[in-house]
């Protein structure tokens, strides 16, 4: 393996750790505090960081005409959509049923990058990701069978993957010109902004702000908001179908998490399913001749 190919598998492989990490961090979160009041704090505090390390330590410069349109498109679907419509689908669907939702974004991320960006997906490309999306189904299969969801429910879940995927597919297609630091702390910031509406809309019950509100939401801001998108944005400049692969491995350390730290049960449909996600994600990644 190259140095280049060892960077990306590195890079890849922290990114999913880290991301996959934010589900478990989030239901701790939300047993003190209402879902969208614990996200918006979660954006705006993680937006405000990046910015003032962006503005005072590599002292980049603000975005200039279309550039705030960009940021605030980003913004509006990789975070507001994308988060708002999730919280609110965590209602009424069971976890079992957003780790098969998940896996499709790769899937989705895909098709519109083909479309958006004439981008040819090879044959090699689909077998990986149909075997991915076959292996987070087995992984998912015992959390399947217990699982309920609403119809409402499951439209909100669906329309959050869509709009997280637009959003990737958005990012790799607009030649920026801003820092990579830039563009991640105005869109979560921005996208912070935009779901305060909806928060004070459909707020209903008191806040908690104790120490596990606080540990979670630390964890959140720090090494997910920060350090796992800024992972992703490189993964994604690179090749955003490849980068989609990578979505994969996330439900598969869901599952680790929530065995290891709230007792849900690793059965073996976890580890055949882990096995071929992991040979997926190394068909994708191979070069080809």
């Amino acid at each position: 393996m190259s140095n280049f190919s060892a960077k990306q598998f590195f890079t890849g492989f922290l990114f999913s750790m880290l991301w996959a990490s934010a589900s478990v961090a989030g239901k701790f979160g939300i047993r003190s505090a209402e879902p969208l009041v614990f996200f918006s704090i979660r954006f705006l505090l993680a937006g405000g960081i990046l910015l003032a390390y962006t503005y005072t330590i590599q002292k980049s410069r603000l975005p200039v005409g279309k550039e705030w349109k960009h940021v605030t498109i980003f913004g509006l679907f990789n975070t507001t959509c994308y988060l708002g419509f999730f919280v609110i689908a965590l209602q009424f669907v069971t976890p079992g049923i957003t780790t098969l939702a998940i896996a499709l974004n790769p899937l989705i991320i895909s098709v519109m990058s083909a479309i958006w960006m004439k981008r040819h997906i090879r044959l090699q490309e689909w077998f990986s990701i149909v075997l991915g999306i076959s292996g987070v189904a087995v992984a998912a299969y015992p959390l399947l069978q217990t699982s309920y969801a609403t119809p409402g429910g499951l439209a909100l879940l669906a329309l959050s993957m869509i709009t997280y995927s637009f959003g990737s597919v958005y990012y790799a297609a607009i030649p920026w010109q801003l820092p990579r630091t830039a563009i991640n702390a105005w869109q979560v910031f921005i996208g912070g902004i935009l779901l305060l509406p909806l928060a004070w809309f459909m707020h209903k019950q008191p806040n908690h702000f104790d120490l596990r509100f606080w540990l979670s939401l630390g964890w959140l801001i720090f090494p997910v908001s920060i350090a796992a998108v800024q992972l992703w944005l490189r993964l994604l400049k690179s090749d955003a179908v490849r980068a989609s692969l990578w979505l994969y491995l996330c439900p598969i350390f869901g599952f680790i998490y929530s065995t290891l730290l709230m007792g849900e049960p690793f059965t073996v449909y976890t580890a055949v399913g882990t096995a071929l996600v992991m040979i997926a994600l190394y068909i994708g990644q191979r070069k080809s001749a």
